[in-house]
C-alpha cells in the first residue's frame, strides 16, 4: 500500500522538483524528482540542501 504524502515547500530546478514532507514516522524528509519524460530519477534525503544539490546537478539520460 502506498502512502499519501502532502508535499510542501515545492521548488523547481529545471526539470527537477524538490519538496518537503513528513514520512510515516513523523520525520521531516526531502525529495527530488525529475519530471522529464522517460527519466526515472527520484530520491529522498534527510536535509533540504542535499535534495537541492541533487536537483541542480541532475542530468537526464533521456
Amino acid at each position: 500500500m502506498t502512502a499519501y504524502r502532502r508535499f510542501r515547500n515545492v521548488r523547481q530546478f529545471g526539470p527537477v522538483q524538490v519538496a518537503t514532507f513528513f514520512d510515516g514516522r513523523g520525520r521531516e524528509r526531502h525529495t527530488a524528482a525529475c519530471t522529464a519524460r522517460r527519466c526515472d530519477f527520484s530520491a529522498e534525503y534527510d536535509n533540504r540542501s542535499a535534495a537541492e544539490l541533487a536537483a541542480r546537478t541532475h542530468r537526464c539520460s533521456a
